[in-house]
């Protein structure tokens, strides 16, 4: 009789244990994939920041313009509000600058070395 009470708490204890290992694993397996569709859903929200970055560094890394007007920026990238578009410009690593006229342009500032030779190169002519 000892002994069918020893194999049947065994037995539970088994059992037990099997169903928390296989709980385990189930829950970890439904966390693993939650992680991944948010970190999905995460990188489709800035997605569109990301690309029109992109988009800026493009325009800005012309062979022949250093320097970008903002309206040429605002066509080219439509969809975001002016201040919206100049935080995006910022992030891309622009810089701001205003022409005689009043009007804003934008060029990288790792390209400010190739701006003042050219400035120096126009102004040698004169």
């Amino acid at each position: 009789m000892e002994f069918l009470i020893a194999s049947h708490s065994l037995e539970t204890i088994v059992v037990a244990l099997f169903s928390s290992v296989v709980g385990g694993l189930v829950s970890y397996i439904l966390q693993r994939k939650n992680f991944y569709y948010q970190i999905k859903l995460k990188q489709e929200e800035v997605k569109t920041e990301f690309m029109a970055e992109s988009t800026v560094r493009h325009f800005l890394s012309h062979k022949s313009y250093t320097d970008r007007s903002f309206i040429t920026l605002k066509n080219y990238l439509g969809g975001f509000e002016d201040d919206e578009l100049r935080k995006i410009l910022v992030r891309a690593g622009a810089i701001r600058t205003y022409r005689d006229d009043g009007s804003e342009w934008w060029r990288l500032l790792s390209r400010m070395d190739e701006y003042i030779d050219s400035k120096q190169k126009a102004e040698g002519r004169k």
